[in-house]
């Protein structure tokens, strides 16, 4: 008798874990999973009378590039425009719907960056893209990545969302639209999230 229940319950726990996987893969197969794109502008301004970013910490000097690393064999002195390994900016920057400044504003991204190269210009990026207008006012995104604001397009990881964008999925694109690293400027980013079906 109890040999035959433990048949009946492995039996019905193996039914249970198939119909879960299968139920998942049908969704996933089916299509059902939309991927939403969001396109808009940030402005990242360290100066001017209006500043929404800021150096909380200065990081330490870069190093001089040893020998080796280029081709004449000699030591290269850091530039003297470089931001400092360590450096530590907070952000509080207008997301609007074109690059002029005037534009719609469409939300606030407010995060922090941490400058984790001795040499170039990589952060790691810590961000929320709060919407206060349009279709998803009231709802969030969470992206996290490294960002190498050397390259023409750096992609970060949507780890999730609040309200409309709760369990997202997905990436960002970003690309320097009118930008420099003294003081800031515009950037255009598309982001791409998914949402599990309902």
């Amino acid at each position: 008798m109890a040999s035959s229940i433990s048949w009946v319950l492995l039996l019905s726990s193996a039914l249970l874990a198939a119909t879960a996987y299968i139920g998942r893969d049908a969704g996933h197969a089916a299509g059902n999973v939309a991927t939403t794109h969001l396109h808009f502008f940030m402005h990242d301004a360290y100066d001017g009378p209006f500043p929404t970013a800021a150096l909380v910490v200065t990081g330490r000097a870069p190093l001089s590039l040893p020998p080796d690393a280029n081709a004449a064999g000699e030591a290269t002195p850091p530039s003297a425009h470089s931001r400092r390994f360590g450096d530590i900016a907070v952000m509080n920057n207008a997301l609007t719907e074109g690059p002029e400044r005037g534009s719609a504003r469409v939300g606030t991204a407010q995060g922090f960056t941490v400058r984790v190269a001795e040499h170039g210009a990589v952060n790691d990026l810590s961000l929320y893209l709060v919407f206060k207008a349009g279709e998803y006012a009231g709802s969030s995104l969470s992206v996290k990545g490294r960002v190498d604001t050397d390259t023409g397009v750096r992609e970060s990881v949507v780890i999730g969302g609040t309200d409309r964008f709760r369990f997202a999925r997905g990436y960002a694109l970003s690309r320097s639209y009118d930008y420099d690293l003294a003081n800031g400027g515009v950037v255009e980013i598309d982001v791409y999230v998914q949402l599990p079906p309902v």
